[in-house]
């Protein structure tokens, strides 16, 4: 039989690249759609209706693509949907959210240093967090707010901005940028099924009706596209931040989120313009590693490592607890706690990886179903094997976990 640690563990693997996969394909069509958007060229010939057109050549062929701005005269035979991606993204990326930080929220999502709040209490502000990003940012767009696109842009900035602060001061560092993360994303994907689909629909019904279709529900699924081709690469960063401790865990953590938004505009900027045709401002990346440098050297200026240090809990007292937890910790601070410690000694780390400490008994009880699933069901621990760890130190490992466990 299977032990659950490791069921669960290759659940949080599958969900994880069944993510990266929708991602991928969510976020390449929408790249593409908006980089073609930006090169559809006007000339005379056009059918009636065209907004431009584009010859573009991939494959070994050539593509010659037209843009209908309301839509085509007559309902075409076969139209293919673009919102599958979208949809699947989100719903694997709340999947993960619950395998990893709901399930695990006394060790992900809860810093009782940050503030001490119940496991169902952080869930619930996680939940609650996403819907209300999503309705504040639906009613500012269709608010007097929406028809002023740079004052909006600085409304909503200073909105996550707000957000990124607010997220540092109840969840733990890594879950405060992954919250940052899933509100923005949950944007992205609700402006998807919440305007762009619908209003898609209602043009193609006028259509088969035989209706001349409104205008407005195109413009409006255009702005809400626009808003998500800028917000992608801040989003990308956000998720992706949970392997750097020195980006979620550091006392400007918030300071770093903000930053990195406008990073992300800046290179999208340079994208789209580039795609239109309009030139290509170099100036934007010179910017982009300024910011970058800036946050390099937030992170590192305080060394303080604030965020991921979890409380004692009985489950971790159970684990130091354990008749074999003697050679256990001897094994853990002989192989492991050069690198996993507040001061590294081994050449080349000089922040604990992920933010792990292994040096007290507390702290090797607080990670033990890591300990286990890393070092002793697996070989992902140490990298390389470069503390020559042994089979039967790894079987202790594997001993020390599972009777722990069952105890």
């Amino acid at each position: 039989m299977i032990d659950l640690a490791i069921a669960w563990d290759w659940l949080s693997f599958a969900v994880r690249w069944l993510h990266v996969i929708t991602g991928i394909a969510w976020i390449g069509s929408s790249f593409y759609f908006v980089a073609l958007d930006l090169g559809l060229r006007k000339h005379a010939g056009l059918p009636a209706g065209a907004h431009g057109e584009e010859w573009q050549v991939h494959g070994g062929g050539f593509y010659h693509i037209q843009k209908y701005l309301v839509a085509p005269a007559a309902m075409p035979e076969q139209l293919t949907w673009f919102k599958w991606e979208s949809y699947a993204t989100w719903m694997s990326g709340f999947a993960m959210l619950a395998i990893v930080y709901y399930a695990g929220a006394d060790l992900f999502l809860i810093d009782r240093n940050v503030l001490d709040i119940a496991p169902m209490t952080a869930i619930g502000l996680s939940i609650a967090s996403l819907v209300l990003g999503w309705l504040l940012y639906d009613l500012l767009c269709k608010s007097p707010l929406g028809d002023h696109d740079t004052l909006l842009m600085l409304v909503l900035y200073a909105i996550l901005v707000a957000l990124a602060w607010g997220f540092t001061q109840i969840f733990s560092g890594r879950a405060a940028f992954l919250h940052l993360g899933a509100v923005t994303a949950t944007i992205m994907s609700a402006n998807v099924f919440m305007v762009i689909i619908p209003n898609q629909k209602i043009v193609v019904a006028d259509l088969i009706a035989g209706r001349k279709p409104d205008p407005k529900y195109g413009k409006i699924a255009k702005t809400r596209s626009t808003h998500n081709n800028y917000l992608t690469l801040p989003v990308l960063f956000l998720m992706l931040s949970n392997h750097y401790p020195l980006a979620f865990a550091t006392e400007f953590n918030w300071i770093i989120a903000s930053i990195v938004f406008i990073i992300g505009v800046l290179i999208r900027h340079f994208f789209n313009t580039m795609h239109a045709r309009k030139g290509k401002p170099y100036w934007t990346w010179l910017v982009a590693a300024i910011l970058f440098i800036v946050i390099i050297w937030l992170s590192t200026a305080p060394k303080v490592l604030t965020g991921d240090k979890e409380a004692s809990s009985t489950v971790a007292q159970t684990f130091v607890a354990s008749a074999h937890f003697p050679a256990v910790r001897d094994t853990v601070l002989g192989r492991c706690a050069m690198c996993h410690a507040a001061e590294p000694s081994y050449d080349g780390i000089y922040h604990a990886p992920k933010g792990v400490m292994l040096e007290t008994d507390a702290e090797i009880g607080e990670h033990a179903r890591e300990i286990y699933l890393q070092a002793g069901r697996s070989h992902a621990m140490p990298p390389g094997n470069v503390t020559q760890i042994s089979p039967q130190e790894r079987a202790l490992l594997t001993a020390w976990y599972e009777e722990a466990r069952r105890q």
